[in-house]
């Protein structure tokens, strides 16, 4: 309306008053209600083509839209094992901090698990004490061994130089019988060795294998343990929840919903029309009124433009795509902040807005860059911006009255 209005006062309006004052023509003789259209038809024609391409400059070079909104995530409150609830720490709508516990689920059986894991590596301990003492035993016992050997063999010796001299004092008898304990106590040795090495390497390689999964197993007991007990991953506000001490919770089934604080404050995320993909740029300028906040206009600044549409992307399936099944073309998302810091902070997250972008030539211009005619076009569509922000003053003084009035709510 505000566009024809201007166009209509290039148009219309010089057409009416040279029928009017140049040519003489009278209203309700020559110009009636049922003769507007053929005297007044090069007016209306061209009010009707300097509008549309009046809306068409504007919507392009300073593109608009109502689909932005003050975007915010949640963090699902999920256990990781089912179970029944045994205490309730927090409320619905309390503030929470990293670390702090929301509830507790029943953990009879994960300490059960935890006491039989303990159980078995003070066993394995205790086992590690009576192989060292075996160790010990196989030790004193080669010790023993070699003595008795020793002294076998010295007395093997003797009987064999007896033997040599001829005495009558040994028989052959004494020195096969003397032969023979050597060689027995050779035997009792290497098996006493073989002992050790047993004992030694229960000691030192399979006690410790068997402690270090015990303990492992230990561990994992715990870490079921810790799973009974959910605390909050962030700091943020506690919403959706009413567990009750005595409820039952499968795995994926959230709880609650943390809405937390770092949620990247001060950024609006917008989808405009693919066919300003061309003008919006990183820098440019533009304006924001909320639904939340309706008659305050908020100055802010294009920080990101997404290089890729929501719309395209392909998630491989068992189907090959047709292209007829994606009738939506898809937005382009571009994330705003407040022109000056602060300037998003009264505004609720979630709040639905719309935004306006102003295209700037003023330095391209300026900076002579540009001359003659198209420096005239440029300076003109910068004007053309003008028209835009009075648009977007009129929708926020109207937007009370469409949520409250027109919509039925």
């Amino acid at each position: 309306m505000l566009e024809f209005t201007l166009c209509s006062m290039l148009t219309i309006l010089p057409d009416y008053l040279i029928r009017r004052y140049v040519q003489g023509k009278r209203i309700g003789h020559e110009i009636t209600l049922f003769s507007v259209w053929y005297e007044l038809r090069w007016g209306i024609t061209l009010c009707a083509i300097l509008t549309i391409s009046l809306i068409t400059v504007i919507f392009y070079f300073h593109p608009a839209t109502k689909q932005s909104t003050l975007i915010f995530r949640t963090l699902s409150v999920i256990p990781e094992t089912a179970g029944r609830v045994d205490e309730v720490n927090v409320a619905n709508g309390q503030r929470v901090a990293e670390g702090d516990v929301l509830f507790t689920m029943d953990n009879a059986r994960q300490t059960s698990a935890v006491a039989a894991a303990e159980q078995k590596v003070l066993e394995i301990d205790a086992q590690v004490s009576l192989a060292e003492a075996n160790l010990a035993t196989a030790e004193a016992q080669i010790a023993q061994i070699e003595a008795q050997l020793e002294e076998a063999e010295r007395e093997l010796a003797r009987t064999q130089e007896l033997t040599d001299r001829g005495s009558s004092a040994v028989s052959q008898r004494d020195l096969d019988r003397q032969t023979a304990r050597v060689q027995s106590q050779e035997a009792a040795l290497e098996a006493a060795i073989s002992n050790r090495a047993g004992a030694a390497a229960n000691l030192d390689v399979v006690l410790p294998a068997q402690r270090a999964s015990a303990a492992a197993a230990l561990e994992q007991a715990q870490v079921e343990l810790d799973k009974t007990i959910i605390t909050a991953g962030v700091d943020g506000v506690l919403e959706q929840f009413g567990l009750a001490s005595g409820d039952y919770l499968a795995m994926l089934r959230p709880a609650g919903i943390i809405i937390p604080d770092d949620v990247a404050e001060g950024r609006l995320h917008a989808g405009f029309d693919q066919v300003n993909a061309k003008v919006i740029k990183p820098g440019m300028l533009g304006e924001v009124a909320c639904v939340s906040n309706p008659y305050e206009i908020i100055p802010v600044i294009v920080v990101d433009v997404q290089d890729v549409i929501a719309a395209g992307q392909l998630r491989p399936t068992d189907q090959l795509i047709d292209l007829t099944d994606r009738a939506r073309p898809g937005s382009l998302t571009v994330i705003v902040e407040a022109l000056y810091p602060g300037g998003l902070d009264g505004l609720i997250r979630g709040s639905k807005c719309i935004t306006n972008l102003y295209t700037n030539n003023h330095d391209k211009v300026a900076s002579g860059e540009v001359t003659g005619a198209r420096a005239v076009a440029l300076h003109a569509v910068d004007a053309m911006g003008v028209v835009h922000a009075i648009i977007l003053r009129f929708q926020a003084l109207m937007l009370p009255v469409q949520n409250l009035v027109l919509t039925g709510h």
